[in-house]
């Protein structure tokens, strides 16, 4: 898991972050697109 994984989940749990926001932690590194579509329930690849 990484490390900013459950700060990224927190986030969106509590609807401070949309899916973009998400997707972008993907882009710098901070969570992978295995966890993207964890957190989020939808294929990061959309």
């Amino acid at each position: 898991m990484s490390s900013k994984f459950e700060k990224v989940k927190d986030y969106y749990d509590r609807r401070l972050w949309g899916i973009s926001r998400v997707r972008n932690a993907v882009v710098k590194g901070w969570i992978t697109a295995e966890e993207f579509e964890t957190i989020t329930g939808q294929p990061y690849g959309e």
